[in-house]
């Protein structure tokens, strides 16, 4: 796939635009989103995704185009397991909803630099080396291992308060910083001195953290293209769309009871594809005398897409019914109680 300079600049253009709206049309007069706002914006970023893919498809064909649908999706439903984290992170520094788009969207910019940075040395890495494949592809796999064990504990557990990384406490130690929020600021002066607030401290921590995702979701979307334009594009397009998400399944989070299964399922299935390919162009001498090894055909890039599209709508919907079920077995249990209390 050959893609021009000026490929690369409408692509970024894009990505500036839809920051700039973010920034004028809604951190420049902070509110707490509704959630009809939340889900009009985030259908509008979806939009956006699909008509660049359709782009992607007119303009260097249908084998490109869905290797880009197949990231975007993989990368749209690991970018929901990015939330818990978010939502256990801004909670713990009490952030006020006015400003949670503020620190979502800082945050999301400083990942997407982070993340480009990763994509460029993953391409390096990958087109020089193909047994990286095989680190990869056995990562994966133990991180489903580790999310479908995630899905089995016990529910009643409490959730694990998050505390600030290393980077983030050091800052805190060695500058200045206010003893509460002051609005939406990210550094405030006063009395001739210069202080950072809990908010900046906010955008740093999630940031940085979603480093961490990006270990797990730039593996996984390298295995369905290796194409650094569409990992990039695709990997900006469900970051982009994360803030608006934040807000409408804010609420909705605890009713994707079967998430972590599903992630699972396509972490896994990510894996396999990865040393399966290894396999194909092995050239380990540890491994079959050096030679490829081709007993197990690769899934289609459509396969890919096909596959990982179902394992989505199976986890919605599986989720969806599991919970009301819950729901109404708590019920009359809730009523009795009432009915005692009265």
């Amino acid at each position: 796939m050959e893609v021009h300079v000026l490929g690369w600049l409408a692509l970024a253009a894009i990505i500036i635009v839809m920051i700039a709206v973010d920034i004028i049309g809604h951190v420049k007069t902070p509110h707490e989103p509704s959630m009809r706002e939340a889900a009009w914006w985030s259908v509008a970023y979806i939009a956006m995704a699909v008509v660049f893919g359709l782009i992607v498809w007119g303009v260097w064909g249908g084998e490109y185009g869905q290797q880009y649908f197949a990231g975007y999706i993989t990368e749209k439903s690991l970018s929901v397991d990015n939330l818990f984290v978010f939502v256990i992170m801004i909670a713990s520094f009490r952030v006020p909803r006015r400003y949670q788009q503020e620190v979502l969207l800082a945050g999301i910019v400083i990942a997407l630099v982070l993340r480009l940075v990763f994509i460029l040395a993953g391409a390096a890495l990958i087109e020089n080396f193909s047994w990286v494949f095989y680190i990869l592809g056995a990562y994966l796999l133990w991180v489903a291992f580790s999310q479908a064990r995630q899905g089995v504990e016990d529910d009643s557990a409490e959730e694990e308060e998050w505390r600030p990384t290393g980077v983030v406490r050091l800052i805190a130690r060695v500058v200045p910083m206010t003893d509460g929020f002051v609005g939406g600021k990210l550094i405030h002066r006063h009395a001739g001195r210069t202080m950072i607030t809990p908010l900046l401290l906010c955008v740093i921590a999630v940031g940085t953290t979603d480093v961490l995702f990006a270990v797990d979701s730039i593996p996984a979307i390298y295995s369905l293209t290796s194409e650094p334009y569409l990992v990039f594009a695709a990997n900006a397009f469900s970051l982009l769309g994360l803030r608006q998400l934040y807000f409408l399944i804010d609420g909705l989070l605890d009713r994707l009871i079967y998430l972590h299964y599903g992630l699972a399922a396509i972490l896994g299935f990510i894996g396999f594809k990865l040393v399966n390919h290894a396999l194909h162009t092995n050239e380990v001498a540890l491994i079959n005398d050096g030679e490829p090894w081709s007993a197990v055909p690769e899934t289609s890039t459509a396969g890919s897409l096909g596959l990982i599209t179902v394992i989505v709508l199976i986890t919605v919907v599986a989720s969806v019914i599991g919970s009301r079920r819950r729901s109404r077995a708590d019920g009359p249990t809730t009523r009795q109680a009432l009915g005692t209390a009265g």
